[in-house]
């Protein structure tokens, strides 16, 4: 992959393909078994954002992926998981305002979320969850018919600079590049972004695109995470790669 910002490292590893809708011995591969291939997998990608960067890795990660259905839910999910594993703590940010994801894949409900904070009805800490010790989540809250009005405005930018105050890491789902103008959006307000896709469902010109999008505002690609990849030698997962450029500032 050319187009890729002259990734230093390539690592192989291997994803669970099991789509999530609530259960966690599903999407969740990082939780339901974790000595699996699938958990390995996200560790990797875990080390490669927790020490590749040294003192200047990045702390928020924007993941969104070209369409859907490419696993970008389920990687900022997993991925989660296994950073609060390695010890660090991370809040996790459902910014995908019109079909939220996030929610379903922990158990939780979405009732007050991220869009509450915003319009100022609530408090941050009266809409955290904690569905597991180590690892937060905002969840989306109710739908916004103008969802790039809400991220753009200066109350994201605050919230962001304040919960950088209180974790170590966070990870934040949006909605895909070629939908909407969201990722874009936030994408300028982000330390960096892992770009999710399918290596059976997604087309290289949408991948070229997307990258394109996100590097006409200045964005920050660490890497991509290619799901869906078949192989022989193990059928019941996907082979998964990662291209990763160390953040820099």
């Amino acid at each position: 992959m050319p187009y890729i910002h002259r990734p230093k490292k390539l690592q192989k590893a291997s994803l669970n393909k099991g789509k999530a809708n609530g259960d966690l011995t599903r999407g969740l591969v990082s939780v339901s078994d974790p000595m699996s291939a699938g958990a390995e997998a996200y560790r990797s990608l875990s080390t490669n954002l927790l020490y590749a960067g040294g003192d200047g890795a990045p702390e928020v990660v924007l993941l969104t992926g070209p369409g859907t259905g490419e696993g970008k839910s389920t990687t900022c999910a997993n991925l989660a998981v296994v950073i609060v594993q390695a010890g660090r703590s991370v809040l996790l940010v459902d910014c995908d305002l019109r079909k939220p994801a996030l929610h379903s894949m922990f158990g939780l409900r979405n009732v007050f979320g991220l869009v509450d904070v915003l319009s100022g009805e609530r408090n941050l800490q009266d809409v955290y969850q904690e569905p597991m010790t180590g690892l937060k989540m905002v969840t989306a809250g109710p739908a916004q018919p103008i969802p790039a009005e809400v991220l753009s405005s200066g109350r994201f930018s605050a919230f962001l600079q304040e919960v950088r105050q209180e974790f170590d890491y966070i990870l934040l789902d949006a909605p895909p590049v070629e939908s909407t103008s969201d990722p874009a959006i936030l994408a300028t307000q982000v330390d960096g972004i892992l770009l999710v896709f399918d290596a059976q469902g997604t087309r290289k010109g949408a991948l070229r695109r997307s990258i394109r999008s996100l590097e006409t505002v200045g964005a920050n690609l660490l890497g991509t995470v290619m799901n869906n990849v078949q192989t022989s030698e193990s059928p019941d997962y996907s082979s998964a790669y990662y291209r990763y450029s160390p953040h820099s500032d």
